[in-house]
């Protein structure tokens, strides 16, 4: 058996952020803040890297699927982010400070 190549397409990744968007999926823990400006979400076994900036979603570069297929991600227009309603955007940039905190979006405590 050889080795699949295949890789995530941008809007299989952005389906996910939609979904959690929607409240469809929710974050498994708090996200991973490797800097100031690049967050790591995990979702149902996905890792979503995301770039901020001042606390605006502006990218997301690269994620892996519980499959281990990967998408990579670098020009403008072409990644997941980009996809995205502004309400959407809204939603995301909304959970990424609460989930930093260690809360859900209705602002209770996230259950370890």
């Amino acid at each position: 058996m050889t080795k699949s190549t295949a890789t995530v397409s941008a809007r299989e990744a952005y389906q996910v952020l939609k979904d959690v968007a929607l409240d469809i999926r929710a974050l498994q823990h708090p996200p991973t803040a490797s800097n100031g400006e690049t967050t790591v979400l995990k979702v149902d076994d996905w890792e979503i890297t995301l770039l901020t900036s001042n606390g605006v979603l502006i990218g997301c570069p690269s994620c892996v699927a519980p499959d281990g297929r990967t998408g990579h991600w670098q020009r403008f227009g072409t990644d997941p982010v980009s996809l995205l309603s502004a309400w959407e955007q809204a939603r995301i940039e909304a959970t990424l400070p609460a989930a930093a905190l260690g809360e859900d979006r209705l602002g209770t405590s996230a259950k370890a």
